[in-house]
């Protein structure tokens, strides 16, 4: 067993070799992870903006008289 761990560690193809791969599996999950830290941010800003026009919708019909507000609704039930 170690004849065959010494030949594993002093070979320096199969370092490289070994050293590549847990290089490229690194890599790989840094990406995946970076990926998916740029679609929650794009979700987040997707979001904000939905609930700034919600906040706007609320705020335009808050801001109705009673009046108006029951005219403009009968003008959609009409529809």
């Amino acid at each position: 067993m170690s004849a065959i761990l010494a030949f594993l560690l002093g070979n320096p193809a199969i370092l490289a070799i070994g050293a590549a791969i847990v290089g490229g599996l690194g890599f790989g999950f840094q990406q995946r992870l970076a990926g998916a830290k740029a679609e929650r941010a794009k979700q987040a800003t997707a979001e904000a903006a939905a609930r700034d026009i919600a906040d706007q919708v609320q705020n335009d019909i808050g801001a109705l008289p009673a009046d108006a507000a029951r005219k403009e609704l009968r003008s959609w039930a009409s529809n």
